[in-house]
Order: C-alpha cells, then sequence, then structure tokens
C-alpha cells in the first residue's frame, strides 16, 4: 500500500507542475494578447539560409521576459535568411517570422535568452527590433559557430543601409 501511495504522491506533484506551467503561459499570452500581428513573411524562392536554432523572443533588455503570442516563444529548428526586405525565419514545426528590415534597430551577440544559455559569451546572435510600439530582443543560435561573425555582419549591414 504504501508504494502505491508514493506512486499517486509523486504523480499529483507532476501534475501539479504542468498544471502550473500550462497556467502561467495562459496567462502570459493573456497579458500580451495587444500585441498586433507580425507582419506577413514575404514570398521567396530561397527557403534556406544559416541554419541554426530560432531560440525566443523576448522583450528588449529583459533576457527571460519571453513573449507567448504569435508563436514567438517557441523554440524550433530554423534557418535564418538575411535579405534586403529584411530577416525571415523559416522554423520547423512553428509559423514563419518576419522582420521588416526597416523594424531592426540593433544586432549583438549574447550569451543567453530565455530558454538557452551557451557556454561562449557570443553563443548566440539576438536581434533587437521594434513592432507596435514595443521593443524585442530574438535569439538565434547558428548551428556552426563560423556563421555567427557573417550572420552578424550581414544584418549589421542590412541595418546600415536602412539608416
Amino acid at each position: 500500500m504504501r508504494p502505491v501511495l508514493a506512486i499517486l504522491g509523486t504523480l499529483a506533484v507532476i501534475g501539479g507542475g504542468w498544471y502550473g506551467m500550462y497556467r502561467g503561459w495562459r496567462n502570459r499570452q493573456a497579458r500580451q494578447a495587444d500585441l498586433a500581428p507580425l507582419p506577413p513573411v514575404p514570398p521567396t524562392d530561397k527557403i534556406t539560409g544559416v541554419e541554426g536554432v530560432y531560440v525566443a523572443t523576448t522583450t528588449s533588455g529583459d533576457w527571460m521576459d519571453r513573449i507567448a503570442v504569435h508563436e514567438l516563444g517557441v523554440r524550433s529548428n530554423a534557418d535564418l535568411d538575411v535579405n534586403p526586405a529584411g530577416l525571415i525565419f523559416h522554423r520547423q514545426g512553428a509559423a514563419d517570422v518576419f522582420i521588416p528590415a526597416d523594424r531592426l534597430t540593433g544586432v549583438r551577440t549574447d550569451r543567453g535568452i530565455a530558454g538557452k544559455v551557451t557556454a561562449e559569451a557570443s553563443g548566440l546572435v539576438v536581434v533587437t527590433w521594434n513592432h507596435d510600439g514595443h521593443q524585442f530582443d530574438t535569439g538565434f543560435r547558428p548551428r556552426r559557430k563560423a556563421d555567427t561573425a557573417s550572420l552578424t555582419d550581414s544584418i549589421s549591414t542590412l541595418i546600415g543601409a536602412e539608416q
């Protein structure tokens, strides 16, 4: 009888934890529900770019405040395409994200963003951008470390061309 109670107790604790996380995510989505829809992804024949992981989008300056609406908080494998129109994150298992070039305000490398912390100080490419009166940071982890510098340079060039 005692092992059965221990198992049921453990399952109750795990279930309570999962329920708490679910409620927290739903409450975060409700608080962020006023955020306008993202710009539509422009048609492109190029579906490849720098391979990596779309980590998350957070409120700029608060690397733990993940944005839960419009699937911006969903981590997924992705290809990042940098083109004159802006940045297109072609994501697997989630909606693609398009950030128009005129909304980009900065790019840097960083150690972490909500959902991912790297060992090296420049493991993530973090793009700062504006949307609907809010400023956001979007983190991307290139699959190959060698892609980080060229990706950062090409985004910096894109931002400079728009200003």
